[in-house]
């Protein structure tokens, strides 16, 4: 398994001072009552859309490829409001990692933990897919609190953050492990365990493949879940961690199981992979990380699209 970062005295240096000033506030912001805490969050979305010009580019564009169908309007309704939910995703991470036990439950919902329990009695590892939302830390949060696994992430460069973010993540959870830890991964599945893991990103062009994604036919697509599920023999669970309307908490959607998952090849098992995650996208689309540049990488010599 991952060797998890620890707590030093190092962290305590006058060059973090800063990071710890933002983790403070974000605790404080964390004990207010939570439709405090809600309109907060929407706030600074709003205010975030008026600086991060860059974003915003990227977000338009990524609605323009996915949705060629809506019109202008519907997309800049879905930009506004995917950048009102980055807001609420840095108060949401707050809570994920501050807020005890009693008030997560307090304020969210679980439903379909019932498809983990039968994968479990089938004596099958649980690959979990757990897509980038960006209520996505407090959706950790409250799978783990009701059925424990191991994350799979990408450690930080700040090293503070990176003790911090396992620190609030192991909360309710087993453990993490480093994404390039394959063999960890198809270990833990193989042992029953269940693994936390994000297909739906743009991870380059290495042990990747070109299939459609929403809009865009060639979209680079991870081959890690044909790799993981073909030599673990795991079952594929998807969840969706979504926000409900006008600030009254939230819900986790654990979806039915697939226990043999199509695995001829490792595009046959994307292309699978990518309408099942369009699915789940499509149920809170505005609270979807459209900032990150998801159609980046293209096939040698063909145009960027940004």
């Amino acid at each position: 398994m991952t060797n998890l970062p620890q707590f030093s005295r190092a962290l305590l240096h006058p060059r973090y001072w800063g990071t710890w000033f933002g983790i403070g506030l974000l605790y404080l912001v964390t004990l207010l009552p939570y439709p405090v805490i809600y309109r907060v969050g929407r706030g600074l979305g709003q205010l975030a859309m008026r600086f991060m010009k860059h974003r915003v580019t990227i977000t338009r564009r990524n609605l323009e490829l996915a949705f060629p169908h809506k019109t202008a309007e519907e997309r800049e309704y879905y930009l506004e409001k995917n950048f009102e939910s980055v807001g609420l995703g840095l108060m949401e991470t707050g809570m994920a990692w501050f807020w005890p036990t009693w008030r997560i439950r307090r304020w969210c919902d679980v439903s379909g933990v019932e498809h983990i329990h039968a994968v479990q009695e089938a004596k099958r590892g649980v690959l979990l897919i757990g897509i980038h939302f960006l209520t996505l830390e407090l959706g950790a949060r409250m799978f783990g609190m009701n059925t424990p696994g191991i994350g799979v992430y990408r450690p930080n460069d700040n090293p503070l953050l990176d003790w911090l973010q396992t620190w609030g993540r192991m909360r309710s959870n087993k453990s993490m492990i480093d994404r390039k830890d394959l063999k960890g991964m198809i270990r833990a599945l193989k042992q029953g365990e269940i693994i936390w893991y994000a297909p739906d990103h743009d991870y380059g062009p290495r042990g990747s493949v070109f299939v459609p994604f929403f809009g865009v036919d060639e979209a680079a697509t991870t081959a890690g879940t044909y790799t993981l599920a073909r030599m673990s023999g795991a079952a594929i669970v998807p969840m969706v961690p979504r926000r409900k309307p006008d600030g009254k908490g939230y819900e986790l959607l654990i979806l039915p199981a697939e226990f043999s998952p199509p695995l001829e090849t490792p595009e046959s098992t994307a292309i699978w992979m990518n309408k099942i995650i369009e699915q789940c996208i499509l149920m809170a689309p505005e609270q979807y990380m459209w900032l990150h540049r998801r159609f980046k990488t293209r096939p040698e010599g063909v145009p960027a699209r940004y």
